[in-house]
């Protein structure tokens, strides 16, 4: 059984990091939409920086879209270009803190193997931040009792060596891997490299399978860890049909329920309910199951359907 989440904003970034404007989002429309679908995780994003100075968030204030059942799935994103590191272990127990009662997973850093958009990679002391981060959020968890599971992600990594998951348990070691509730997946076959539809599902379970057998065995974390697809989505505009947007949603869907049990993955989430801007050509900006004025495309039905069947 796989519990299902969403990013609820539409706000995202171009290939060149550039963050895609739009229509402002709209809190209670967001609400409606999300009542509809019925997910069991909302996905927020925090911007962490004492360099930059403020948190940025994604969408405003995340939190208070977990409601009606709804839990929160909070990405604490590493974006500090120096080397002390007590500022963001506070900053994540105090996130711990402040969203404890609706909090259901804390994910360290965002997609830090790599250091283009939407990445964390770039930053020197990333790596750390991740494992110092885990122990820290883990140790806040367990002081104050939550439920809550402590986490981190990458994209799919196909270099042999593993260099990313294997500096994270070099350097975490056991007291590392034994903190994690989960690890996360982002992944958005399709998008950037056409995949022939004959192939699609295939190429699908093959990443999913390389992300457990590879790289978090590089790792050294044990297969009791649950995976988290923590981002998919497949994005429309010229030339990108509603249609095929939907029947991607489905056969990736249905790909990680049948590997569920094999790979022990617990978690969906997509990226995002909403379009940046439904009239800007670029596919960045159209990644929405909803266009940006929050009318559904095909594919919202079909999550909806998805869910009802899938889910808890």
């Amino acid at each position: 059984m796989l519990h299902f989440g969403i990013y609820p904003g539409g706000l995202g970034a171009d290939l060149n990091g550039v963050i895609t404007p739009g229509p402002p989002e709209d809190a209670a429309r967001i609400d409606e939409r999300l009542d509809e679908l019925r997910p069991q995780l909302v996905r927020g994003y925090v911007h962490y920086s004492d360099a930059l100075g403020g948190h940025q968030e994604a969408p405003p204030r995340p939190a208070r879209h977990a409601t009606n059942g709804r839990r929160l799935d909070l990405v604490a994103c590493f974006h500090e270009p120096g080397d002390d590191l007590s500022g963001w272990l506070a900053y994540l127990r105090g996130l711990i803190r402040d969203h404890g009662d609706v909090l259901a997973t804390l994910q360290v850093g965002e997609e830090a193997n790599h250091a283009g958009p939407g990445g964390d990679g770039g930053f020197p002391q990333v790596r750390r931040a991740i494992v110092e981060g885990v122990l820290a959020a883990r140790d806040e968890v367990d002081r104050l009792g939550l439920d809550v599971l402590i986490g981190c992600n990458s994209t799919p990594v196909f270099d042999p060596g593993q260099d990313f998951w294997t500096a994270l348990g070099r350097l975490g070691g056991a007291e590392f891997t034994g903190a994690l509730g989960y690890v996360g997946l982002d992944f958005f076959p399709d998008v950037f490299r056409p995949i022939p539809v004959e192939a699609f599902a295939g190429a699908v379970g093959a990443v999913l399978d390389g992300f457990r057998s590879a790289s978090l065995a590089a790792a050294g974390i044990p297969a009791s860890v649950p995976i988290h697809v923590t981002e998919h989505g497949w994005a429309t505009g010229p030339d990108r049909s509603f249609q095929r947007q939907a029947d991607v949603l489905e056969t990736v869907v249905r790909t990680v329920d049948e590997l569920s049990g094999p790979l022990h993955i617990t978690a969906y989430e997509h990226f995002s309910l909403r379009d940046a801007d439904s009239d800007h050509a670029d596919l960045m900006f159209q990644f929405g199951l909803v266009r940006s004025d929050y009318t559904p495309k095909p594919a919202f039905a079909r999550f909806r359907s998805l869910i009802g069947e899938l889910g808890p």
